[in-house]
């Protein structure tokens, strides 16, 4: 008995070995490892926020950057507030190229908005209908930014065709500081 003793000792031995080896190092390695991993998925999803961060972040400078080309394309279309009197020369050419006689043409008081002024002039026209429509159309088609309003058409008596039109037309500005 003496190898059948010596083989049990040798095994208790191997079994007493691989369990110290287990408590004492896989164990702990085992246990190192899933920190390790539970860290690395915590930094995984850091990044793909980061990344959704990172790309709405370029989504909103495209936006930005369509928004301050609308800017300018809006600014292109308002003359600066220096020019009023510019604007109110062409709108009285196409009233009189289209055979349309001004009764009167006033200023209001102009409404200074961020960035850009209002100015309203008070417009009463003679003339026929066709005419003032032609005039409405070419006004439709200057390079700026116009808006008409309390728009009032009344007939002439004894003639056909013959209107008064009395109006508002408000004019947009750039209100330049200078």
């Amino acid at each position: 008995m003496k190898t059948g003793l010596r083989k049990v000792i040798f095994f208790v031995i191997l079994i007493g070995i691989a369990w110290i080896a287990y408590q004492y190092m896989i164990k702990p390695a085992n246990k190192s490892l899933a920190e390790q991993k539970k860290r690395c998925s915590v930094k995984m999803a850091k990044l793909a926020e980061f990344e959704k961060a990172t790309a709405a972040a370029e989504d909103l400078n495209r936006q930005l950057e369509q928004l301050q080309e609308a800017i300018g394309f809006f600014e292109s279309k308002l003359p600066p507030k220096t020019q009023i009197h510019e604007v109110l020369k062409q709108v009285t050419l196409i009233a009189q190229k289209h055979g349309l006689e001004p009764k009167t043409i006033r200023t209001l008081t102009k409404k200074n908005n961020s960035g850009y002024i209002e100015q309203p002039l008070k417009m009463e026209l003679i003339g026929n209908f066709n005419s003032f429509y032609s005039f409405l159309l070419e006004l439709e088609k200057l390079p700026r930014i116009m808006k008409i309003r309390d728009l009032d058409l009344k007939k002439q008596d004894g003639s056909e065709g013959q209107i008064t039109a009395d109006f508002v037309v408000s004019v947009f500005l750039q209100n330049v500081v200078g």
